[in-house]
């Protein structure tokens, strides 16, 4: 299949990198930033409409609302490339509000939709093991199907109507984010009450407090590696599409709203692409002690 990838980023390289050695052709834009070992594998286009004109799917993995729009809207963008039922896969994290109308121009246009954001990080987009949230209709899901399971494991259609996909991924990103406050306190407590944290982790491992974020970024806090796999300047983004979303439909999220605070406390520090299992720096400002010594 030829297939119409833009945005080869932290996720999205290795994300289409498992579908090119599937066999697939895959067909990019031209950017500055695309490498010799990317050029070597993919066929590069002059723009977005270019693309769009030579593929039968064309999948975004792009950081925001905005650029979704720029690349399917803008100048030489993929809508004015797209052949009739060509089907156009977003699995940026973007609004939901604005992924419907996206959807409505796209299908006006003749060409198919679904919205399908992802998560597990660079390292589940490294290792295909993806979980893959899908809104839009049965007939585009089953059609994309195969595609998504090269890049993920966990794959489901949480809806028929766009903007399903994206209500998921939000709420996916509201329990991260309070999962990763509540393993940081919990290391900052151990640690300021003098236990060691790398043994406390090792413990709740095995109880009821388990989950992968004490499994992974747990990890991460005690070793202080925080090179990003999932910046805080994007996590922000998607907390602020949530409280933006909880507005609209008249609902208070408390929690997201402070998770969102601890955050912003991070990028003022200048760590907003920081790693967002970060977080846990905020928190031992206000503890005045670190879970453990900065490498």
């Amino acid at each position: 299949m030829k297939i119409g990838f833009i945005g080869l980023g932290i996720m999205g390289r290795p994300m289409a990198g498992h579908l090119r050695t599937a066999g697939h052709e895959i067909i990019v834009p031209e950017r500055k930033s695309l490498t010799a070992e990317d050029r070597a594998g993919v066929t590069v286009a002059a723009d977005a409409a270019a693309v769009a004109a030579a593929a039968e799917v064309v999948i975004l993995m792009v950081p925001d609302t905005p650029d979704v729009e720029a690349v399917l809207f803008g100048a030489k963008g993929v809508a004015e490339g797209l052949k009739p039922v060509t089907l156009v896969i977003d699995m940026s994290s973007i609004s939901p509000t604005a992924t419907k109308g996206f959807a409505e121009k796209i299908k006006a246009k003749g060409g198919d939709y679904l919205d399908a954001p992802v998560s597990g990080g660079e390292v589940g987009a490294k290792q295909a093991s993806l979980t893959i949230m899908v809104g839009g209709s049965s007939a585009a899901f089953e059609r994309a199907k195969p595609l998504f399971e090269l890049m993920g494991k966990n794959i489901t259609l949480v809806g028929e109507e766009n903007g399903a996909g994206q209500t998921c991924k939000v709420a996916n990103q509201i329990i991260v984010a309070l999962t990763i406050e509540a393993v940081a306190e919990g290391l900052v407590f151990a640690a300021k009450a003098g236990a060691d944290p790398a043994k406390v982790r090792q413990a709740l491992m095995g109880g009821l407090a388990t989950s992968r974020i004490l499994e992974v970024h747990g990890e991460r806090m005690i070793k202080r590696t925080f090179a990003p796999g999932f910046r805080i300047r994007l996590h922000q983004k998607d907390l602020n599409l949530a409280l933006q979303s909880g507005r609209e439909l008249g609902l208070a999220l408390p929690a997201t709203a402070n998770a969102q605070q601890l955050f912003s406390a991070c990028a003022a520090a200048g760590g907003a692409d920081w790693d967002h299992s970060a977080m846990v720096k905020a928190l031992e400002t206000l503890a005045a002690h670190k879970v453990a010594p900065d490498a």
